[in-house]
């Protein structure tokens, strides 16, 4: 009985497999009436740019408990520290600052 099942099961599995198989999109060349048109983007790859915020969470991921929140905090008023040196740097005053610590932080 244990070999019928598992026959079965194995059957059963090859059939799933070739159904996934037969489902799959198939590639047409251009010539082909109805063929569908794909456009290669040519452009490269533009750089990803990680948020601060996102950075300081990562650092504090090997941490535990109050640990974890205490680095979180010290690197997020660091990353603040950071953004605000960048906006004097640029000689950005008045409520433009603000935004350009906000947009710093997140990573534009």
């Amino acid at each position: 009985m244990k070999h019928l099942l598992a026959a079965l099961l194995a059957v059963a599995a090859l059939i799933f497999a070739i159904e996934a198989f037969a489902q799959s999109p198939t590639t047409t060349t251009p010539l082909q009436p109805g063929a569908p048109v794909v456009q290669a983007n040519t452009a490269p790859a533009a750089p990803v740019t990680q948020s601060k915020r996102f950075a300081c969470r990562a650092a504090a991921q090997s941490f535990k408990g109050q640990d974890r929140t205490d680095q979180m905090q010290l690197c997020m008023a660091q990353a603040r520290l950071d953004c605000l040196k960048q906006a004097i740097d640029q000689k950005v005053a008045g409520p433009q600052r603000k935004e350009f610590i906000k947009t710093c932080l997140v990573g534009q």
